[in-house]
C-alpha cells in the first residue's frame, strides 16, 4: 500500500501491489512525499523464510519545501494506524530501498541473527 501527501494534508491511497520492493521503487514520485507499508520476504538459512513488514517514508528528490516540513507530522499519524512494522525506512532515493540495506535492519531488529551481527 503507497499512500501519499499532494496539496492537502489529507492521506489517500494511490496504490496497492502484490510485488517487491522494485515494484515499489517503480510506483513511487520524485516530486511527492509518500508513505508506503510493504511486506519484505528474506530467508535465514535454506530452510527459513521469513516476512517482515516495513513502514516507509518517502520524500523524492524534488519535493516542494513545505510537503518535506510536513511530512513529520503525518508520519506520526500513519505510525497510529500502521503499527505493526518491524523497520522504519526513511528514504530519499531510490537505492534506499535495496534489500541489501533493508534485511540486514530486519535481522537485527527480529532479533535472530545468523551472521554474527
Amino acid at each position: 500500500m503507497r499512500a501519499q501527501t499532494d496539496r492537502s494534508d489529507k492521506l489517500v491511497v494511490t496504490s496497492t501491489g502484490t510485488g517487491d520492493l522494485s515494484e515499489l521503487k517503480e510506483a513511487l514520485d520524485d516530486n511527492k512525499a509518500s508513505f508506503a507499508y510493504a511486506r519484505v520476504k528474506y530467508s535465514n538459512d535454506k530452510e527459513s523464510i521469513r516476512e517482515k513488514f516495513i513502514l516507509v517514508v518517502w520524500i523524492g528528490p524534488h519535493c516542494k519545501v513545505m510537503r518535506k516540513a510536513k511530512i513529520s507530522v503525518h508520519t506520526a499519524d500513519v505510525k497510529q494506524v500502521l503499527r505493526v512494522y518491524s523497520v522504519e525506512v526513511a528514504a530519499r532515493e531510490r537505492d534506499d530501498l535495496n534489500e541489501d540495506t533493508i534485511v540486514p535492519r530486519l535481522r537485527k531488529a527480529g532479533g535472530a541473527s545468523y551472521d554474527g551481527v
